[in-house]
């Protein structure tokens, strides 16, 4: 991490706000530690923020204010972020079907990696995965933390059609293609649950910085849990600061 943010222009409208060179938890706390203060400052001109895994990118009215008086006004913010400074701690949780049709390929993630498939679902739901940033297709989610005993490459060939919900490793991430779309991830199960959705009021309910915590189900409870969630009756599970909650 770098001692303070180095600044990039973009442009004559927007900036890079750099925090380091590397992918660590503790630049991502720092850059969405910052965006919120961003967005409750008085500083005028701003009109979107991206945050990625070690910057963000600023784009601004130059009519409203100058480069010069927007790196000066960030500057002062950063300075005035403190290491104590905490966040809540959400964990959401991702029931998930393992095998067989919905996880087609985890039966060549435990040969790849020299294991049984019991032991790919154990390792792979072991871990609670960072949210760093939101991105590429609606909801999809980069995330930090999988194991290397089961990191295993893309597939050869991509699939043209991955369908929603379907939960996958590439290399050393896993993730969640919350639309139905093209895709070289190694398939390994399925969630019921909408990571996006149109027609909801909050159409995208996960946020960098939550956790995600996969949780193997069967097919009983997926089709259970596949019903509710096309009723919108069912209740995320999730976990604030070690309080769990149904809802969200």
């Amino acid at each position: 991490m770098y001692e303070s943010a180095k600044f990039l222009a973009a442009g004559d409208s927007s900036v890079f706000m750099e925090f380091g060179n590397s992918i660590s938890p503790e630049i991502n706390a720092k850059i969405r530690n910052l965006v919120k203060r961003i967005e409750t400052s008085s500083i005028k001109g701003i009109i979107e923020l991206l945050p990625t895994y070690r910057s963000i990118q600023i784009m601004y009215n130059p009519l409203e204010i100058g480069y010069d008086e927007l790196i000066t006004s960030l500057r002062e913010l950063e300075s005035s972020l403190h290491e104590g400074d905490t966040e809540d701690y959400r964990i959401v949780e991702i029931p998930t079907l393992y095998g067989g049709k919905y996880g087609p390929d985890i039966e060549f993630v435990a040969e790849h990696n020299n294991i049984s498939v019991e032991e790919v679902i154990r390792v792979h739901t072991s871990t609670d995965y960072l949210i760093y940033m939101l991105g590429f297709t609606p909801g999809f989610c980069y995330l930090g933390g999988m194991s290397d005993k089961i990191a295993t490459p893309r597939l050869k060939t991509p699939r043209p059609l991955i369908p929603a919900g379907s939960v996958g490793i590439a290399g050393s991430q896993t993730g969640i293609y919350p639309i139905d779309s093209p895709g070289g991830w190694q398939l390994i199960g399925r969630t019921p649950l909408k990571i996006y959705d149109p027609s909801a009021e909050l159409p995208i309910f996960l946020k960098a910085g939550d956790y995600l915590r996969f949780v193997s189900i069967s097919e009983k409870e997926y089709f259970r849990i596949q019903k509710e969630v096309e009723a919108k009756d069912y209740k995320v599970n999730i976990i604030i600061n070690g309080e769990v909650r149904r809802n969200e």
